[in-house]
């Protein structure tokens, strides 16, 4: 048990280091050198390195009791920019799945109401063509005629850049998470909010560990996102903070698109592949693969029933 315990203390000292203590470190050495060097010597080194030799050989700085006293204050400041990087990151991610939009605030759900407006008229356009083109080469086919499927992907991929699935959501990542739920509504009648949980408890613990690291990869992108955020306000004192900022945004944004398609892609072979292992674990006999019928009797079956009517009061007396 000690062991366990010992181990378990060294993973968490290494993943509170890693996720919060580095980058948080790093952005008050950035913080340092705008506030030392500002516009007007953006790049001067020696400038920095007088500064901070200056420093360190200030009375408080070379006695063992204010180098602890310094290194404290460094692990603390290091950790609470990292608590704040990590709180900005859930509310980033959130608003790149967007899967609560209506609920937001009037600003932002009218500006979200707008997009998801704007990306649905595009992607009915682009989707028209696409099926144009599918049903212009599937009457050639039928008629041996030579077809070029160049136009008909190249139709395909404009619709999938703007959304896997019609928009439902104001960003591309929301409606990637949100095309798996409606695909496998559409093909199998499952729900997947209703049916996830319990596929979950007889996943394998292999597959359970790829799913959790993509979700992992999904947040980890999003606190990228925010640490740009963090950055713009250096940006003030010096400017090349700007650089950065850019950089860290651009990264994230990629990093996010990237890992909410790999989660999407995971949830929905998981569902596919374990959905029959689920039913027939229920007693109800499923089809292979699931038919309709068989979805319907799972997501039945697994749909809690509603709260009973309250009972009606009776009429005041006297």
């Amino acid at each position: 048990m000690g062991g366990f315990l010992s181990e378990l203390g060294k993973k968490l000292a290494e993943r509170w280091l890693t996720l919060l203590v580095l980058p948080g470190a790093l952005y008050l050495a950035v913080a340092v050198t705008a506030h030392v060097l500002g516009h007007g010597h953006p790049f001067d080194l020696p400038r920095l390195t007088h500064q901070i030799t200056t420093w360190a050989n200030q009375p408080a700085a070379r006695t063992a009791g204010g180098q602890v006293v310094l290194l404290a204050a460094i692990l603390a400041g290091a950790a609470t920019v990292g608590l704040a990087a990590q709180a900005l990151g859930s509310l980033a991610e959130r608003l790149c799945l967007a899967a609560d939009w209506p609920a937001w605030p009037l600003p932002l759900r009218q500006l979200a109401a707008k997009q998801t407006a704007r990306r649905h008229a595009r992607w009915t356009d682009a989707a028209r063509t696409w099926h144009h083109h599918r049903e212009r080469d599937a009457q050639a086919r039928a008629h041996g005629q030579p077809t070029n499927p160049a136009r008909r992907h190249a139709a395909e991929r404009t619709m999938t850049r703007i959304g896997p699935e019609e928009p439902g959501r104001p960003t591309w990542s929301g409606d990637r998470l949100n095309a798996v739920a409606i695909r496998l509504e559409r093909d199998h009648h499952l729900d997947l909010a209703t049916l996830w949980p319990h596929l979950w408890l007889i996943l394998t613990e292999e597959t359970r560990t790829q799913i959790a690291t993509a979700r992992q990869n999904l947040t980890r992108a999003a606190t990228l996102t925010a640490w740009a955020l963090l950055y713009l306000p250096l940006a003030a004192w010096w400017w090349p903070a700007v650089l950065i900022t850019i950089t860290l945004a651009l990264t994230g944004w990629s990093r996010t698109r990237t890992a909410t398609d790999t989660y999407a892609m995971l949830l929905e072979a998981t569902t596919r592949l374990h959905t029959h292992d689920l039913a027939d674990r229920l007693g109800l006999n499923p089809t292979s693969p699931i038919s309709p019928a068989t979805g319907d009797a799972l997501t039945h079956h697994l749909t809690p029933t509603p709260p009973p009517p309250p009972p009606t009061s009776s009429p005041p007396t006297g």
